[in-house]
């Protein structure tokens, strides 16, 4: 019987499942994921049932014997460990994707760069918490670290990629973190804003962007996968997945395909993936102290990202002959398109008559890109530099 075999742990993450469907459907904090997830996560902490255990293949004389795992335990072998599904995101997420802001104005991208600050401060500052505050229980290795600092380029399936190559035994804990932070963008970013800009600086009013033309977008992304093979080619994955996409879209001779990656293969890889992600959230491998420090890291990151892109467009404004609004260097982080409708919001609170959602979406979906250049960074050097 199951109420014979529940442990306390189980009941918690239990628990902490029904919290995030509650966030999901209450306060509509990333819905598509964070319900997918904590209903996983519940599925994952029913005793005896081994919902999330893992298809292991194991060798009886001359023979492979392939014993199939629980139903989460599948998924997640499927399209987490293989890190299938974080790239028919990322293809989904370039067939909804208009890269038109940045290509108008180039400069942007040097704010989606700079947002990715966050993510290698916080590495340093996971192996400095392992360094220091070991003693509490604090273990985190170079792969760890990188795991847990990609969570402040805001970008759920990034970080989901970067972990299940890394560090699978933090996935359920970084996931729930990044997408949570994602989730936050309106809560945290406004104060930081506020912080490092003055109210004559939010009422910068910027020149309308100008056209961009079906040559220059169907160029655009392969171009960006060119260098990508040539300079980056750890990240050309994440790049290919969301550049094709974008082609799809911006090619005007595949709606068909483009709309099914928008549409059906989106939604059906969402399902997946939260469900895959929440059979992490086991209570042996996420009660830990481990946990705590990655929720703590990953605001940090998040913070940090935020306030680089703030402080290198302030930056930008200083030496540029047109205005730069700072604020849209907080979009930076690739909480698309969120972080840009925060950006526009702020700066109408200063000024009514400010738009600055399109020039918003420059460096928010530069910081898509940047965060996928980063993590595919991580991927070349850290198994290098650990080994």
């Amino acid at each position: 019987m199951g109420i014979l075999n529940f442990t306390v742990g189980q009941i918690i993450m239990i628990f902490i499942g029904c919290l995030l469907i509650y966030l999901a459907i209450k306060k509509k904090f990333e819905p598509l994921l964070l319900l997918p997830i904590g209903f996983g996560g519940i599925l994952s902490n029913i005793p005896l049932a081994g919902i999330a255990s893992l298809t292991v293949s194991k060798v009886v004389g001359p023979e492979i014997v392939q014993q199939f795992g629980g139903f989460v335990g599948q998924i997640y072998g499927f399209g987490i460990e293989s890190g299938l599904f974080p790239l028919l995101i990322f293809m989904g997420v370039g067939a909804m994707t208009d890269f038109g802001p940045l290509i108008a104005n180039p400069k942007t991208a040097l704010l989606g760069a700079a947002a990715q600050f966050g993510i290698f401060t916080t590495l340093i500052g996971a192996l400095a918490l392992t360094k220091h505050l070991g003693f509490l229980g604090f273990d985190f290795n170079l792969a760890d670290a990188a795991s847990i600092g990609i969570i402040g380029g805001a970008d759920g399936p990034t970080a989901i990629f970067l972990a299940s190559r890394l560090s699978p035994q933090l996935l359920g804990a970084i996931a729930v973190a990044a997408y949570s932070y994602m989730a936050l963008v309106p809560i945290i970013q406004p104060p930081i804003m506020k912080l490092f800009t003055t109210k004559k600086e939010r009422e910068i009013k910027m020149e309308q962007l100008r056209y961009v033309s079906k040559t220059e977008k169907i160029i655009f992304p392969l171009v960006v996968l060119g260098l990508c093979i040539l300079l980056l080619p750890s990240a050309t994955p994440l790049i290919g997945a969301l550049m094709f996409g974008n082609l799809l879209k911006e090619s005007t001779v595949t709606d068909r395909l483009s709309h099914a990656a928008q549409n059906e293969l989106m939604n059906i890889v969402t399902i997946m993936l939260g469900l895959a992600v929440g059979s992490k959230l086991a209570a042996e491998k996420f009660l830990r102290v481990e946990t705590l420090g990655i929720l703590v890291l990953g605001l940090i990151a998040f913070a940090i990202g935020t306030a680089t892109g703030i402080l290198i467009a302030k930056l930008m404004n200083a030496i540029s002959k047109k205005p730069i609004n700072p604020l849209i260097g907080a979009a930076g982080v690739s909480a698309v398109p969120m972080a840009a409708r925060v950006a526009n919001k702020v700066g109408q609170q200063a000024n009514p008559n400010n738009y600055l959602l399109m020039h918003a979406m420059g460096p928010n979906v530069a910081g898509v890109i940047g965060s996928a250049v980063a993590a595919g960074i991580l991927l070349a050097i850290v198994p290098i530099i650990g080994g």
